[in-house]
């Protein structure tokens, strides 16, 4: 489910458009670090719960983690825009 990045050879962490819910980042990192998404889901779920943090984690990460079949984030294309800009 992750793609290969074609200069390192190497897994890249990405948010999955297949199994995703909402955007994608439970799947894509499941799919990254091999566990079944649904642990992911349940370790963002009881973040939220006890810590507060759940919530803000995952839209951290749906900002920094390109989408498959993209080459950059969502801040990435932002930043490229600005910067093209000035």
């Amino acid at each position: 489910m992750s793609e290969d990045n074609g200069s390192s050879g190497g897994k890249r962490l990405l948010r999955i458009r297949q199994g995703r819910i909402v955007a994608g980042v439970c799947a894509g990192l499941g799919a990254y670090f091999g566990v079944d998404v649904n642990l992911v889901r349940l370790a963002f779920g009881v973040f939220t719960v006890f810590y507060g943090l759940g919530i803000l984690l995952y839209l951290i990460a749906w900002l920094i983690l390109p989408e498959q079949g993209e080459d950059g984030s969502i801040v990435e294309s932002f930043v490229s825009k600005r910067s093209s800009r000035l």
